[in-house]
């Protein structure tokens, strides 16, 4: 069984699925069916056992069945490094999202702690030739997955540029109402710019080093790269007048973008081919996958929707290889059984069918 994994899973009235409930043996999990049948979902419930608002970036009242509207949960059983934690996470209608582990109360990032969870989904095949925003959100997942911290500065920063934002707009001159909000965004955006730096360079560290089918990437940030709290606190002081004519925040890490080369061809990835780009994000992943395995102790829980349906044969063979060498509780989505043949009796797999009260499951 892999190091990292649920063996439990049970979904109520979550999207498709009024009631699931899965027992696991930490093998990767081949999930079927047809289109709208309910297996993202599947995907989705799994996500939330994680800091943030999961895959589709739902928010809670989106995620509850319909035409019900009661709420939704998700629970499992975790086994991670040697421990086992009940995990609970559910939102009741019109309430916000609430945490349980081990039968107590906890924030959403203690979820980071005992769990790593990465993911691949269609939305972000354009991830290279699309704006900067989707790819900062990427990098930010990464990021998240290697210091589980990095989501309350990021937080702490939206929360203090926003307070700015509306001071920029209302013009407010005086420099005494800007200087506490912008001293907590040069400490939380100095701690952003950091950790983002690191997980690059974990992520290089972890492709350099691997034996892979799929390409690897030069991989960068640019943009605002002010180092260190004082530098980006005076940057901000210095950019108010120009802030002021734009009536918004024009520096610091929300400005930032991640590139990549496509190493053996030096070619940028947003220059790539269609399947090129597939397969460069596919490489992130597997390297974010190799670089958690030695950090964390475990290689992360991996999500991967309607991944194997853009791979040939051999390259899906490939990458179930690499999944099961890094021992790795895979949850992998496509529209029929032929495209987990490789995987053998190395995956559990699970059907999924439309009926008439939503969504069905079988496992085998």
């Amino acid at each position: 069984m892999a190091d990292l994994a649920l063996t439990e899973l049970t979904l109520s009235h979550f999207r498709s699925h009024k009631s699931v409930s899965l027992t696991l043996d930490g093998r990767p999990i081949a999930i079927y069916g047809a289109n709208g049948a309910g297996k993202t979902n599947i995907l989705e419930a799994v996500s939330m056992l994680s800091p943030g608002r999961g895959l589709r970036r739902a928010k809670s009242d989106e995620i509850a069945r319909a035409p019900e509207h009661l709420g939704w949960k998700v629970s499992g059983i975790l086994k991670s490094l040697g421990q086992i934690h009940e995990i609970d996470t559910r939102a009741d209608h019109g309430a916000n999202r609430s945490v349980t582990i081990d039968g107590k109360t906890a924030a959403q990032i203690a979820l980071g702690r005992i769990a790593r969870i990465v993911w691949l989904i269609p939305a972000m095949d354009r991830l290279w030739i699309e704006g900067a925003e989707g790819r900062r959100r990427f990098l930010d997942r990464m990021t998240l997955s290697f210091e589980p911290k990095h989501a309350e500065v990021s937080v702490a920063y939206e929360k203090a540029m926003r307070e700015r934002n509306r001071l920029l707009k209302d013009m407010v001159r005086d420099a005494m109402w800007y200087k506490a909000l912008e001293d907590q965004m040069a400490e939380a955006g100095a701690a952003i710019i950091a950790n983002r730096a690191a997980a690059i360079t974990r992520l290089r560290t972890a492709m350099d080093a691997a034996e892979t089918a799929f390409p690897t990437a030069d991989l960068s940030i640019e943009g605002d790269l002010i180092d260190g709290k004082d530098s980006l606190l005076a940057a901000l002081e210095d950019s108010r007048p120009n802030d002021l004519r734009a009536g918004r925040t024009l520096i610091g890490p929300h400005r930032a973008d991640m590139s990549a080369i496509y190493t053996a061809k030096g070619v940028e990835a947003k220059q790539c081919s269609t399947g090129e780009q597939k397969a460069l994000l596919i490489s992130l992943i597997l390297a974010n996958a190799r670089a958690l395995s030695e950090d964390f102790g475990a290689a992360p829980i991996i999500l991967l929707d309607e991944v194997a349906a853009h791979l040939d044969a051999n390259r899906r063979a490939a990458l179930y290889d690499e999944i099961c060498a890094l021992g790795a509780q895979a949850w992998m989505t496509g529209t029929g059984p032929e495209l987990f043949e490789e995987l053998g009796d190395r995956a559990q797999h699970v059907e999924v069918t439309e009926t008439g009260d939503g969504s069905g499951v079988v496992i085998s």
